[in-house]
């Protein structure tokens, strides 16, 4: 498989495309403390990888603030307050180049989105195909109990934006190590 999210197509026609967190609060570091200095690169990719694989077998998921889940997460919400707002804040919209391209949205207050909302729709042990932002939280965090989960997973490298350049590679870097169960493409 080429090393170009433009050249990468469903590994059959049960591979399903998540799409992690598309959301202004991510798409631009002058707007919020979250944002990827690499996502404007990144969101062309993530077009034409839902455009390959259709609305119908698209997943955009989109994290929002939910401080009642306690524990770590309070803390959490102490160090970055301006996150506490509604999830219908216009921070946490889907950004407009992607909104609209997947039939399913997944909602969670975790940085992982392998939870039970994703499972209904992709199944038990699914073939998916992940691109996003962070690589280096949200990605990782969805790719890594998902594998273990049994399900296969193909990480878009280039269709995934870090916080920073250097935390993407280390990303990256970290869940190859998870072949054959997460493969890098």
């Amino acid at each position: 498989m080429s090393d170009s999210s433009s050249s990468v197509v469903p590994a059959s026609d049960e591979d399903w495309l998540v799409i992690i967190d598309p959301q202004a609060i991510f798409a631009d570091p002058a707007t919020s403390p979250w944002g990827s200095p690499l996502w404007s690169a990144t969101v062309p990719r993530i077009v034409d990888l839902a455009h390959a694989y259709g609305r119908e077998r698209t997943v955009i998921t989109r994290f929002v603030a939910m401080p009642e889940l306690g524990g770590a997460w309070a803390s959490y919400y102490e160090e970055w307050p301006f996150a506490l707002v509604p999830g219908d804040d216009p921070v946490y919209a889907v950004v407009p180049e992607v909104a609209g391209l997947a039939d399913h949205v997944v909602t969670a207050g975790t940085f992982g989105k392998w939870n039970a909302d994703l499972r209904a729709i992709v199944g038990e042990q699914p073939h998916l195909t992940l691109a996003g932002v962070s690589t280096d939280c949200c990605v990782i965090a969805t790719a890594l109990p998902a594998a273990d989960a049994g399900a296969t997973i193909r990480v878009v490298a280039d269709a995934c934006a870090g916080s920073t350049p250097e935390n993407h590679d280390t990303a990256i870097a970290a869940m190859s190590l998870f072949a054959p169960q997460i493969t890098i493409v």
